[in-house]
């Protein structure tokens, strides 16, 4: 620890509100669907996505003249009428399999088959009832359970099979001491941001223009110029902020795609907004797993064998996979590990990424497995986790970046008193309730990327930093204001950030938690260039003060140029820029992970405690409180950093408690596509969260020392809430989510 506190970076100033704060509170901040320039609002027209009613099969005719006579109606797009792609049925970088209308096949209940355009929203929806439409059904496989003897190896997976192994599991399986063999499922999960899917899409010639609701304007722009057969240049995609996306958001959609054909097809601009019952399908969710998790351990706890095996839903059109499996590899210490996984393929809407997608499920359930385990043992959970503590990542072979997830455990489970816990589950009650402790591991990996920032000191003295990133609430505008405001040594308020545009320097896609770690170092490069800029800039300016010297010599901060050592000597910098033309200077900078990152392996971790309270006459379980401590690397903004860990534990109570999406089972319809039947959790379902970060840098993954804090916050927090229900209530339910009715079947 000590080494890592030695090279602990500057701190960044912290600012008193987000960035973008006040201009959200107050109504300012416009999102995707509220724009109305820089196109006439007279000219706006709104489209419809109708969606198919059968789960397989085709379309054999879609009488649309009704629909077109319907009043506001101005053009309505079907399979046979729809211009034609010269590329087929399009994957766009992310390999998000679309239906933009090139054929009229049907592969799920809930697809995109035809696209109206009108004059007002409630224009084009009223005409989507009048479209004639008729089908030709086929045999759907909708079924998971069903099907399972039907997995198979994915066809997208690098390896063939997908299986990892190390050691001979099946022998110490077969000689274990002690043995858990048990299995986990998590179910269908859809993303509901405040903010739905949005886009507007308008031409100028061959030009288009996009304002989109997305994690990724880089990857809108590849796509739609990949799909649409133009050049990248003559797309361009704007997105100021997102309502939040949490990995729907990560790729280009079917209806963005329709909304560009549209607008060409009308020569005006066009808005498509989605329903909150059209996010339940045509844009990704997480699939449902099955996990077979086997775990051998001597007596005296130390695991010899971990063996986990997974089976997840695909859709017919892609194999997306959810890797629960992977936390199984390299989480704890064992003598031998071995993982695989298969896909079932199911006439649904492709799967996509939802927080932390993979480590959120694997952690749900591999956490369990270890408390059970820890049981038969009678071992403490905490004390079973720590005879098995990884010094370092067995399946790759490579030492942490950085680890201090021991003390993360001593630090929450002091400040949760779980010294007080009692093991015999279903001992501890209050009035009518039981009570009950539980804990977890959290864990999510520390991803970078290229990434590229442009910095600008203009006239006044202001400085401008702006890159083709995204901020979806998560604080990337506050945390480039603030690394810029330390580089340049200025105050936070002479600040301006620009992102969220795809004319700026290109930036990673916003997820798997890497754009502050990726975004950060480039602003910190940027800058660097900027002040080497200014430094030569004054160097050979005959007016400045310190003319002549060396370039070394010279340091810009604070709004000055001077000499290193006589800061006395210099000038400020509205005065060099007065005298050279009164123009901005400008440059860019770039960071990428380097031969000192691959040489790691690199993680955050994070230890949660849980209290819960069940209802013995009703099995509601109620969330009393969670306490939780990360190992993040450096903390750069407390305001922005606590807020996205604590949005994590929530979503954590979701997924333990209340998550689930139902299908009907026999035409493959979402039955609870809506907010009144697809629970989330509310405020009166969230205690007091008591959650801590241990704020040591990770200087071998980055400059700043820090990693993406995004999607850590979920992982862990399910497991955790399992645990307790379980101490609890003596009940282990291992089909997620934890609902009363399974509480009193059991």
């Amino acid at each position: 620890m000590q080494a890592d506190q030695e090279q602990k970076p500057k701190p960044l100033p912290q600012p008193a509100h987000r960035y973008e704060g006040v201009a959200k509170v107050t109504g300012r901040q416009k999102y995707v669907a509220e724009f109305k320039e820089p196109f006439p609002a007279n000219e706006l027209l709104y489209g419809y996505m109708v969606q198919s009613t059968i789960p397989s099969g085709t379309v054999t005719s879609m009488d649309s003249k009704a629909a077109e006579r319907s009043p506001g109606v101005v053009a309505v797009l079907t399979p046979f009428n729809a211009p034609k792609l010269q590329v087929g049925k399009p994957q766009p970088p992310a390999k998000r399999s679309l239906t933009v209308l090139q054929d009229a096949d049907v592969d799920y209940n809930g697809q995109p088959i035809a696209f109206i355009v009108a004059r007002s929203l409630n224009e084009a929806v009223a005409a989507a009832p009048l479209l004639n439409i008729k089908y030709a059904p086929k045999p759907a496989t909708l079924n998971f359970d069903q099907h399972l003897d039907s997995a198979r190896w994915p066809k997208t997976s690098s390896r063939e099979p997908n299986a990892q192994k190390r050691g001979d599991t099946a022998q110490a399986l077969s000689g274990a001491q002690v043995k858990l063999e048990q299995t986990y499922v998590t179910p269908v999960q859809n993303h509901n941001p405040m903010e739905p899917h949005a886009t507007i899409a308008w031409w100028n010639g061959e030009k288009l223009n996009v304002y989109d609701t997305t994690q990724y304007i880089s990857g809108s722009r590849m796509s739609l110029a990949r799909i649409l057969n133009l050049a990248q240049d003559d797309v361009h995609v704007s997105c100021p902020v997102v309502g939040g996306g949490f990995g729907s958001k990560g790729s280009a959609w079917s209806h963005v795609v329709l909304c560009a054909m549209a607008s060409k097809v009308v020569g005006k601009p066009v808005k498509v907004v989605l329903g909150r019952e059209q996010m339940f399908g045509p844009v990704g969710a997480r699939p449902t797993t099955m996990n077979m998790i086997k775990i051998a351990a001597n007596r005296d706890g130390k695991i010899t064998a971990i063996q986990h095996d997974a089976v997840i839903h695909a859709s017919v059109l892609e194999d997306f996979i959810e890797e629960s499996v992977g936390v199984s590899r390299y989480l704890y210490q064992s003598g031998s590990n071995e993982t695989s996984l298969k896909v079932v393929p199911l006439n649904y809407g492709v799967p996509t990424f939802m927080r932390a997608p993979g480590e959120s499920t694997g952690t749900a359930v591999l956490e369990i497995a270890m408390d059970e385990m820890a049981e038969q043992l009678k071992m403490d959970p905490l004390q079973f986790r720590l005879i098995n503590y990884a010094e370092k990542n067995l399946a790759e072979d490579k030492p942490w970046s950085s680890k201090h997830l021991r003390e993360a455990y001593q630090q929450a489970a002091d400040r949760f008193g779980w010294s007080k816990r009692n093991p015999t589950p279903g001992q501890v009650t209050e009035g009518n309730e039981l009570i009950g402790y539980g804990m977890a591991t959290a864990i999510y990996g520390a991803y970078r990327s290229a990434a590229n920032v442009l910095a600008r000191l203009t006239p006044d003295g202001r400085v401008f930093v702006g890159s083709g990133t995204q901020d979806l609430g998560t604080g990337m505008y506050t945390i480039m204001q603030q690394t810029a405001a330390e580089a340049m040594g200025v105050d936070l308020s002479l600040v301006d950030v620009k992102l969220g545009d795809s004319s700026l320097p290109k930036a990673p896609v916003s997820g798997g938690s890497q754009s502050t770690a990726s975004v950060g170092p480039a602003v910190q490069a940027a800058c660097k260039q900027l002040q080497l800029k200014l430094g030569d800039l004054a160097v050979g300016d005959p007016q400045s003060p310190v003319h002549g010297a060396l370039p070394e010599d010279v340091k810009v901060t604070n709004g000055r140029v001077f000499l290193t050592k006589k800061p006395s000597t210099g000038e400020d910098l509205k005065a060099l820029l007065a005298r050279n033309g009164g123009k901005p200077v400008e440059t860019t900078g770039s960071a990428e992970p380097g031969e000192t990152e691959s040489a790691t392996s690199n993680m955050s971790w994070g230890a949660v405690f849980a209290e819960v309270a069940v209802d013995k006459t009703t099995g509601m379980t109620r969330v009393r409180r969670i306490v939780a401590t990360y190992d993040i690397g450096s903390l750069l903004n407390k305001k922005t950093g606590l807020n996205q860990l604590m949005g994590g534990i929530v979503w954590g109570v979701g997924f333990a408690l209340e998550e689930e999406t139902h299908f009907d089972p026999n035409t493959g319809r979402t039955v609870n596509e809506n907010l009144a039947e697809y629970h989330v959790p509310v405020n009166r379902d969230i205690p007091t969260l008591d959650v801590t970060v241990l704020d040591i840098p990770d200087t071998k993954f980055n400059p700043q020392g820090a990693r993406g804090i995004g999607e850590i916050g979920i992982t862990g927090a399910m497991a955790a809430i399992a645990n307790a229900t379980y101490n609890a209530t003596g009940k282990r339910i291992r089909h997620y989510p934890i609902t009363p009715d399974k509480l009193l079947s059991a």
